[in-house]
């Protein structure tokens, strides 16, 4: 079978055994293709959509916004050849020299210490957090304090410590967002999110 032959009878896979799945047209291909990602059909009941969301998130990317994720492994994984269409650029700066400074200063995780150095970007931007909390923490520290004003936050870190408060905190806030309940989550989970919407972005319709 050829990729695209793959991955069409994956999506008919998932589309039958996701059965009734109550998302809305708009955000049904988001929450499958994490599905499609990760072989975890449990996206389908812990995902999180802020209901403007999609809508505002394929604007931000037709318009060419910044991406900004927390991990390399995310950058990576987006689709900046799809991208390019739009004149968007994904970064990441977590090996930026700035933010391995201010962490050592601070005594702080990069991931935190990289939010501080992107926040300048973000307004009408993307943030992409795929696994570290300490980034989701510090970008609602910011957004709470008007200092920060993305466009939609992609909010997917995973693990034990944090993971799964950061995100339910990121729900209380009026801010578009897709995230999860739980400590699941992952950079490849985050940019597949971000692939969708790359996709739907270049379809026709509003």
């Amino acid at each position: 079978m050829k990729p695209q032959e793959i991955e069409n009878e994956s999506f008919r896979i998932i589309d039958s055994e996701a059965g009734a799945h109550g998302f809305p047209a708009d955000q049904w291909p988001v929450v499958r293709r994490m599905i499609h990602t990760s072989a975890d059909f449990e996206w389908q009941l812990m995902t999180q959509l802020h209901p403007d969301a999609i809508r505002i998130g394929v604007a931000a990317i037709r318009r060419g916004c910044p991406i900004v994720t927390d991990t390399n492994m995310a950058r990576v994984g987006i689709r900046q050849r799809d991208l390019d269409r739009f004149g968007g650029v994904v970064r990441c700066y977590m090996t930026d020299a700035r933010v391995a400074e201010t962490a050592l200063q601070k005594g702080i995780t990069r991931a935190r210490a990289a939010v501080d150095v992107a926040a300048s970007e973000l307004d009408g931007g993307i943030y992409v957090i795929g696994n570290a909390p300490t980034a989701l923490l510090r970008l609602i520290e910011l957004m709470d304090q008007g200092q920060a004003r993305p466009e939609l936050v992609v909010g997917l870190p995973v693990g034990f410590v944090n993971a799964a408060e950061s995100k339910a905190l990121l729900m209380e806030r009026d801010v578009p967002h897709i995230t999860n309940v739980g400590r699941k989550g992952g950079s490849n989970v985050a940019a597949a999110v971000i692939n969708a919407l790359i996709i739907m972005a270049g379809q026709d319709g509003p």
